[in-house]
């Protein structure tokens, strides 16, 4: 690959990458270094004379291999963890999941006629006082004090 540097830095140019990815067929290495011009590199460019490898890239195959584990359930323990418990997700947005949750199911059971529209109401404004912690807590409020309807 002697004294054609120049045909290198050319193709190079015209290629718009690195001369290290620049690549000559070996049969046509006469052909190429009497190439001095631009014009001469394209057209060699374009008989597939001269070409670019491939750029390197960073390997997905262990990215692919984890995000599989991860869909099972599996490298989410507390060892992988960074960050706060409220940096994963705030406590606003932990807030908001709740809230629905509640104010669903509270709907539920209004619809279904298991609960008063008054009582229903009470529910509502005790949940957006954040007097119950999740589903479970608001049966139980339920059956202690009587508010659940006989069902039809």
């Amino acid at each position: 690959m002697k004294g054609l540097k120049v045909q290198k830095r050319l193709a190079a140019q015209v290629m718009k990458c690195s001369a290290k990815r620049v690549t000559f067929d070996t049969e046509r290495l006469e052909e190429i270094k009497e190439a001095i011009t631009n014009n001469d590199i394209r057209g060699l460019i374009k008989d597939k004379a001269i070409w670019a490898k491939q750029k390197l890239g960073n390997s997905k195959g262990r990215i692919r291999k984890n995000m599989l584990q991860k869909r099972k359930g599996r490298l989410r323990g507390s060892g992988s963890k960074k960050g706060t418990h409220e940096a994963r997700l705030t406590k606003k947005a932990q807030w908001v999941i709740r809230i629905r949750n509640l104010r669903e199911f509270i709907r539920e059971l209004k619809t279904k006629n298991l609960i008063k529209n008054d009582t229903a109401k009470d529910l509502f404004a005790k949940s957006k006082g954040g007097y119950f912690r999740n589903k479970r807590h608001i049966k139980l409020y339920l059956t202690e004090h009587q508010l659940f309807r006989g069902k039809k």
